[in-house]
């Protein structure tokens, strides 16, 4: 038997792989959410991977800048570049957008999370007969 995840949970060698998989597909959503609301306040990529792990959501750069550069495409975010620190850094923050669709984002979670809970702890388990 490998060794158990953080919550854990041993997923066994065999299930690895489908479970790396799902992992990164719940992760996403995720990631996209704490990313959007991260930047309420403005960030630069390091500070905002930094905060994102500090607060125990780890992301690899490979997968934040594009993220980034999706959301700012999408209108969700601004950015602009600015020298600090002797270096040029590209600050990100949530637009007006970002922050109206964070707001139902969370709304949207809220529920989902209420929901799953309930149905985990057997609340929304009806049995056959």
């Amino acid at each position: 038997m490998g060794p158990a995840n953080k919550d854990g949970v041993n997923p066994g060698q065999a299930g690895n792989e489908l479970f790396d998989s799902l992992r990164l597909e719940l992760r996403r959503g995720c990631l996209v959410l704490a990313v959007l609301a991260q930047l309420r306040a403005e960030h630069y990529g390091y500070t905002l991977r930094k905060s994102l792990a500090e607060a125990g959501l780890e992301i690899e750069e490979s997968t934040l800048y594009p993220l980034l550069r999706r959301l700012e495409t999408q209108g969700l975010l601004t950015s602009e570049w600015r020298e600090e620190d002797r270096r040029n850094k590209r600050f990100y923050r949530l637009s007006n957008e970002g922050e109206r669709i964070l707001q139902l984002l969370l709304a949207e979670w809220n529920g989902i999370n209420d929901s799953l809970n309930r149905i985990v702890e057997g609340e929304g388990v009806t049995k056959e007969r």
